[in-house]
């Protein structure tokens, strides 16, 4: 029998650093054949966004096969950094992660290190494969997936999460929290809230099989 490959996708990690520890040492994934696939989300809102992203940054270099997905928190820090919205990164739990940033960097150092900068500036939209299409909150019907906006691919609520339409593959997702992973024909969703109180998701495809921190 041919060896399937095997796509695990992470949901919103948010700072959580502690689950993000507990989700790792849970899986088991094969450096030279999975694909690794982390939806967005890793800052704000919990105490660790430095050292979450600290340890993607290496976690990236060990899995060679890994994806990093932007989501509408690493967006609003880029709007922030670059001046055009302060106000609403900060008022969505940017302010957390900022101090955090203070805490780890001294001047005459910036306060976000180059190398986490760089990190932010490579992050994907959406990845897509053979079967699934990877995405941080949703698509809109009847758009091509190239000529989704970055407002609906980073923001969208309504208008996806009750959709039934068929997007060609099965949208794997985070952004709206849900107490269990929802699982419907055309999408999978795996942001559980962890900031909130409860786990960190992954989701194991094609074998659907779900590990928790």
């Amino acid at each position: 029998m041919l060896n399937t490959k095997q796509y695990y996708a992470i949901g919103d990690i948010h700072g959580c650093m502690d689950k993000l520890l507990s989700l790792m040492n849970a899986v088991r994934i094969d450096a030279e054949k999975d694909t690794l696939v982390f939806l967005g989300d890793y800052i704000d809102r919990g105490p660790d966004s430095y050292e979450v992203v600290e340890y993607l940054i290496e976690l990236g270099k060990k899995y060679p096969h890994t994806v990093f997905l932007k989501g509408n928190h690493e967006e609003m820090l880029e709007k922030y950094l670059e001046g055009p919205d302060r106000y609403t990164y900060l008022v969505n739990g940017g302010q957390i992660t900022l101090e955090n940033y203070l805490m780890r960097q001294k001047p005459p150092e910036p306060p976000i290190p180059e190398t986490h900068l760089n990190f932010f500036n490579s992050l994907y939209n959406y990845y897509e494969t053979d079967h699934y299409i990877f995405v941080h909150a949703g698509l809109r019907e009847n758009v091509a997936l190239e000529d989704q906006s970055p407002e609906d691919l980073f923001w969208i609520r309504e208008g996806f999460i009750e959709s039934q339409a068929d997007f060609g593959k099965q949208i794997v997702f985070g952004h709206t929290p849900f107490p269990e992973p929802l699982v419907h024909p055309n999408k999978i969703g795996i942001d559980t809230g962890a900031v909130y109180g409860n786990y960190l998701t992954c989701v194991k495809l094609p074998d659907l099989e779900f590990f928790h921190s």
